[in-house]
């Protein structure tokens, strides 16, 4: 069989769990791994190449699909628009707001070039996002809910690290349950922005540092946490580590909708619950390389979200397996 030729930008979180993730698809193979970093520092699992970001052209008759694993907020914006020209690629783009502009930059590049670049992918932007949309097709008279956690949240534990004071700490965002229990009877509530989710923070505070300072500033923080029911905890070093080094997160998508003229009620619901949040990401990065590489076989090109692409195109089964099997 021949196998779909991958290369990795980047080796973070999710570089890291599409390596873990590729050996379990066995239509692929992993090629190499670009780095910014010296090669020689970087440990990868088994014998797979580390190259230098520089060298990435050397490598394009040898990659069918570069996954690309950086970050939204510098890595993406920059890297994607460029790598695009050369490969199809395949990326985990997450900055809801800026997609639109992101992606006509990309698809302005990928028709250029003829190559095929599938933006924004994983499980919120990604499966959640395939989800609201078959929900809405389906159900035109409703409401949609989308609900986070629980999970950490990178960027809102960032945000707590940068606090005086704050040693070490981790933010987990948990969904309230009386709100998705309101949702699952049907009600069709309405929600402010502090009823649907609350804040967990974990901090190992420096020697001397005042608690009490430290959980104002972190309860009062704009965009983070001021609009949200927040909990802080002080705790040690080693608890930390024990019981808070994993990245698991999840959440639920919702649309409660009604049929026969309002007569019936229907409500479609689709949950995640996840140990490993870079890890599940990147199994949906690896997915979505199979139909890159078979979108641009068929001579398709420019960029694609989940909307644009047939399910059946991120499967290893054929049609003719599929309909036998699953459908």
């Amino acid at each position: 069989m021949e196998k779909i030729r991958l290369g990795i930008v980047g080796y973070g979180n999710i570089g890291r769990g599409v390596e873990s993730a590729i050996p379990s698809f066995s239509d692929m193979e992993l090629v190499a791994v670009f780095t910014r970093r010296p090669p020689d520092d970087v440990q990868v699992k088994g014998n797979t190449e580390v190259v230098h970001f520089d060298r990435l052209l050397d490598y394009k008759d040898k990659i069918d699909v570069m996954l690309l694993c950086g970050g939204s907020a510098t890595d993406l914006p920059e890297q994607t628009a460029k790598l695009v020209a050369d490969f199809n690629t395949v990326d985990t783009y997450d900055t809801h707001a800026k997609i639109p502009e992101y992606f006509d930059k990309v698809n302005q590049v990928a028709l250029k070039s003829g190559k095929t670049g599938i933006i924004s992918v994983g499980w919120d932007p990604g499966l959640f996002s395939m989800v609201r949309m078959l929900a809405g097709a389906v159900l035109p008279d409703g409401t949609d809910y989308t609900f986070w956690g629980k999970g950490v949240s990178q960027g809102h534990s960032d945000a707590i690290r940068r606090v005086k004071g704050v040693k070490k700490g981790v933010q987990y965002t948990l969904p309230s349950e009386s709100a998705i229990e309101a949702v699952r009877s049907g009600s069709v509530p309405a929600f402010t922005t502090r009823q649907k989710h609350v804040r967990e923070c974990f901090i190992v505070a420096d020697d001397g540092a005042d608690p009490k300072v430290i959980e104002n500033e972190i309860k009062n923080m704009p965009n983070y946490f001021a609009d949200y029911d927040t909990t802080v905890h002080f705790i040690s070093e080693e608890e930390l580590r024990k019981q808070h080094s994993k990245m698991p997160h999840g959440g639920f998508v919702f649309r409660t909708g009604f049929t026969g003229g309002g007569e019936n009620k229907q409500i479609i619901e689709f949950s995640l619950k996840l140990d490993s949040n870079p890890e599940f990401t990147s199994s949906v990065l690896v997915a979505y390389a199979r139909a890159a590489y078979r979108l641009n076989k068929e001579g398709v090109s420019g960029a694609k979200t989940v909307f644009d692409i047939p399910l059946s195109y991120i499967s290893h089964m054929s049609g003719a397996e599929l309909r036998a099997a699953l459908l």
